[in-house]
């Protein structure tokens, strides 16, 4: 008996394992892809929100340095 026939069950064609394999490996790519466009998501929704509290930042900072009358500087 060879290590080969050994490992693949007797009467199962080589050809329907690669199949398996081609199929699973068609759904780890799948759930790779899932969470990869998951954490893309995830990290663009938390860069928008970190923009709008620079946004607001520098608005606030603006207004406070023209609310500053030319009698208070002085």
């Amino acid at each position: 008996m060879t290590q080969a026939s050994a490992i693949r069950k007797p009467g199962t064609p080589l050809r329907k394992r690669h199949r398996f394999n081609s199929r699973m490996t068609r759904i780890v790519l799948l759930i790779s892809f899932l969470f990869f466009f998951g954490r893309l998501i995830y990290s663009s929704i938390g860069a928008w929100h970190h923009h709008q509290d620079k946004v607001q930042q520098q608005q606030t900072q603006q207004q406070s340095s023209l609310s500053i009358s030319p009698a208070d500087r002085e």
